[in-house]
């Protein structure tokens, strides 16, 4: 395992002060899996007092970021790494905080706290990599199992119930049995998490490989944290356009979206006021009129809750309550709806249409994601050849038409009605012509 020099250095200064230190947990796991890991944990059996008076000696930068918990932050060539003491956890008292940390001085100690196997290998370059729970045959299996007990492992600190169907998600990895079993039945201790921890780990887990399984297969775990999703869960979807229920073809839709988290978020949540919409003609057909603008009201009940960033908020938002509305490959209606939504907010209704048909029938949309492809093209035809789809884009401005005798409201309306003109193509973005037809509707 090559780890940065940076790292190595820090290493190599508890060890020359009669210190054990490794690597530990995801970097060692990454390394076995092949993939790049920027983020490296250390662990060591120095304590933090201990590790203050070796960082002092070498002139190592530190702030105590966790000091109760034996975890010192170093500064070394611009990297930052946590380093924290090995240790045991008392008794967990609300599902997610020991009660007390107990400093030792075996890693084995240590390892044995830790939530799975892939999660629980160390490494140095003396030792090589430290296995003590069967972490790389778990790998080798892509298998997804806690250290020890998963009852315990799971009343200890319930955000590893997500944690793991996370893993699950990002490694495409499957859960060993004992473990799924132990999720399912401790999943309402999910409650006791904060939300800001939910949302980390559902951010992470919307991005993986294999969310479509983890959504499908621990859809009533996530129903904890998120009870709107269960309204959903059993919907059927009578239409010539669906082959699935809701809560299938919203899974797939996050899976066939692409990896931008606000896209993904909009996937999960698009559909949910299906449930509260839905009728059934006489000739047994489904519909869902107005289950858009419903699925919105909920999302932003939703976000808020989970303390979501604004900008995922307000990309979601500018979406789903119109996200089956027809956009169409002409340019002029292009503009229109640049010029109604903005160029971010388009180009996101345009991935929230593709992923919503390629989670349908795709013998009768086909067709209508070959044209949302052509639309998207020429939405980056517009905006590279500097067409107009905004009063900004105008070649007049509010002072041209001041100076044309225009006052106060009329010029907002004035420079509407020049844009709309100019998307018809009716008039040319050049500012004589665009004075000249002012002065003629003012005659």
């Amino acid at each position: 395992m090559k780890l940065p020099k940076s790292a190595l250095n820090i290493i190599s200064m508890l060890e020359n002060g009669g210190y054990e230190a490794y690597a530990v947990g995801g970097c060692v796991r990454d390394f076995i899996l092949n993939k790049k890991c920027d983020d490296i944990d250390i662990t060591t059996s120095a304590t933090p007092d201990e590790m203050k008076v070796i960082f002092d000696n070498n002139g190592v930068k530190y702030y105590e970021t966790g000091i109760l918990h034996g975890t010192l932050t170093a500064l070394i060539s611009n990297d930052s790494f946590e380093i924290t003491t090995f240790r045991t956890d008392g008794r967990y008292f609300d599902s997610r905080h020991p009660e007390s940390v107990r400093f030792v001085s075996d890693i084995s100690e240590d390892l044995s706290r830790r939530d799975f196997t892939v999660n629980a290998m160390a490494y140095n370059d003396r030792k090589g990599i430290v296995d003590m729970f069967g972490g790389k045959e778990d790998i080798k299996n892509r298998i997804i199992r806690t250290v020890g007990d998963p009852d315990k492992r799971f009343r200890e600190d319930a955000l590893r119930i997500i944690r793991a169907i996370r893993f699950s998600s990002v490694l495409s990895f499957d859960i060993e049995e004992k473990t799924k079993k132990a999720i399912f039945e401790n999943k309402e201790l999910l409650k006791n998490v904060s939300y800001e921890r939910i949302y980390n780990e559902l951010s992470k887990l919307l991005m993986g490989d294999n969310v479509y399984n983890v959504l499908v297969d621990y859809k009533e775990v996530l129903a904890v944290v998120i009870p709107e999703l269960e309204y959903i869960f059993n919907i059927p979807q009578n239409t010539k356009w669906h082959i699935y229920d809701v809560w299938h073809h919203t899974a797939k839709s996050v899976e066939q979206s692409k990896k931008d988290l606000a896209i993904r978020y909009i996937m999960l949540f698009h559909d949910i006021g299906k449930a509260f919409t839905k009728t059934t003609d006489a000739n047994g057909t489904d519909h869902f009129k107005g289950h858009q603008k419903v699925s919105g009201e909920y999302a932003v009940n939703i976000f808020s809750r989970l303390k979501a960033p604004n900008y995922i908020t307000d990309r979601a938002m500018a979406v789903i309550p119109i996200h089956d509305i027809h956009i169409g490959r002409n340019k002029k209606n292009i503009k229109k709806w640049l010029s109604k939504i903005g160029e971010e907010s388009l180009n996101d209704l345009i991935e929230v249409k593709k992923a919503d048909k390629l989670a349908q029938n795709l013998e009768l949309t086909k067709e209508e994601i070959e044209n949302l492809n052509t639309t998207q093209k020429n939405i980056e035809e517009i905006i590279k050849a500097g067409e107009a789809f905004s009063v900004k884009d105008l070649s007049v401005n509010g002072n041209d038409l001041i100076k044309l005798g225009l006052k106060g409201r009329e010029i907002g309306e004035m420079l509407g009605i020049l844009l709309d003109n100019v998307i018809e193509e009716k008039v040319k973005n050049d500012k004589e012509e665009l004075l000249e037809y002012v002065k003629k509707a003012r005659e």
